[in-house]
């Protein structure tokens, strides 16, 4: 990479001045004939000078957990501290809002926001009045108006079905738990679960016995939920289960430990998140890798495009995601 110095040996002149004549310094006297030279040589080399971006001011960001949800399930916290990590870097003052604040504590002069979580009707009309701007991470509850970086779960779920099929599995199970309206409160099918159910049924694999749901997306919901699956099937348990989430993965793994089923010769085990305990649990788990970086740093970009670039059109991204292949499948 092309540098300052470099530029400076090459024209004979002092870093001082080289940075005094990119950055246009008006005090600075050189030659017109040495100012020239100067711009000359960063051309030849290849020298682009580092541009800092402003201090992004005001921006709320919306972290709709209690940390109950949060110790249930890492994967928030993991976003949140990748949020945090990444907005220092970009220069963005991040003012941070707890589901336990409410949608009324936000500043009247927030410039955007970046939220995580459930938001019903009434918050999302709060935020139509505060702002224009704002990114949706891990859900798309307003593509009318607001950015959105998710997961494609939909299609994670059916590449888990297309590696056990391939893998010569029939009988498939999943076990997982459910999406909560944040306008009735009333529980609805996960998208996971819709995608397994309308692929596997098209596939003629279907089997509505092997389909196991619980209330959260937890260790001790994975753990009950596959005792369940044990009692209720016995012999005929499933010889594989796409499970919806790591941390259920990690309390299903335990009740088959527990019940000395071996993973994965009788039963394949299978996940999403990648999570760091997967590469210790008994076996090592295999699941797909959800790219949490990418995840904020599209977050971010988009945010900066709204407020910098002024773009209005609205986007949507889904991001593919890797599986990464451990000791729990055959």
């Amino acid at each position: 990479m092309a540098t300052i110095k470099q530029i400076a040996e090459m024209a004979n002149v002092s870093i001082a001045t080289v940075s005094r004549v990119l950055n246009s310094d008006p005090k600075l006297s050189v030659t017109e004939k040495t100012r020239e030279r100067i711009f000359e040589i960063a051309d030849q080399i290849g020298y682009r000078k580092k541009t800092v971006q402003p201090m992004i001011k005001n921006i709320a960001f919306l972290y709709w957990f209690s940390e109950k949800e949060e110790l249930e399930d890492v994967y928030y916290r993991s976003i949140r501290l990748e949020v945090e990590k990444q907005a220092a870097e970009r220069n963005i003052e991040l003012i941070t809002y707890k589901i336990s604040d409410g949608i009324e504590a936000i500043r009247p002069d927030i410039e955007g926001f970046i939220a995580v979580g459930r938001f019903s009707s009434r918050e999302l009309d709060r935020l139509h009045e505060l702002t224009p701007s704002g990114v949706f991470i891990d859900s798309v509850p307003d593509p009318d108006h607001y950015d959105a970086v998710k997961p494609d779960l939909r299609w994670i779920t059916r590449k888990a079905i297309d590696f056990y099929v391939a893998g010569g599995h029939k009988n498939i199970g999943f076990i997982g738990g459910v999406d909560i309206d944040p306008d009735t409160k009333e529980e609805r099918i996960d998208v996971r679960e819709e995608s397994f159910r309308d692929y596997m049924d098209k596939l003629g694999l279907l089997n509505e016995a092997y389909i196991f749901r619980g209330k959260h997306f937890s260790v001790n919901d994975g753990y009950e939920l596959m005792h369940e699956a044990i009692g209720k099937l016995g012999d005929r348990l499933p010889t594989a289960f796409f499970v919806a989430a790591d941390p259920i993965a990690v309390g299903c793994l335990q009740a088959l430990n527990e019940q000395e089923i071996s993973i994965p010769a009788r039963v394949s085990v299978l996940s999403m998140n990648n999570i760091s305990v997967t590469k210790y649990v008994s076996p090592p788990l295999t699941t797909f890798h959800i790219d949490i970086y990418e995840l904020c740093k599209d977050a971010i970009s988009l945010l900066l495009e709204r407020l910098i670039a002024k773009r209005t059109l609205v986007k949507t991204i889904y991001l593919n995601s890797e599986l990464i292949v451990r000791k729990s499948t055959t």
